[in-house]
C-alpha cells in the first residue's frame, strides 16, 4: 500500500499501527494524522532507535498492509 493510501484511509490504519508499535499512544496517532515523517519522529522518539531504524520499520509495515 502506497503513502497516499495509507494516508487517505487514516482512521482505519491507526490501530493497525497501534498493533506494530505499542508504545504509540492514541493522542500520538491521532496528531500523526497519517503524515509518515511524523510517525518516523514519534517512533524514534517513543523507542529510542535511530531515524534510519524507524524509517525502515515503516516502510516494512507499509508494504505489508492490505
Amino acid at each position: 500500500m502506497n503513502w497516499d493510501q495509507i494516508a487517505g484511509q487514516w482512521k482505519q490504519m491507526k490501530g493497525k499501527a497501534k498493533e506494530q508499535w505499542g508504545k504509540l499512544t492514541d493522542d500520538d496517532l491521532d496528531r500523526l494524522a497519517g503524515q509518515r515523517d511524523q510517525l518516523v519522529g514519534r517512533i524514534q522518539e517513543r523507542y529510542g532507535i535511530a531515524k534510519e531504524e524507524a524509517d525502515r520499520q515503516v516502510d516494512a509495515w507499509s508494504r505489508n498492509l492490505h
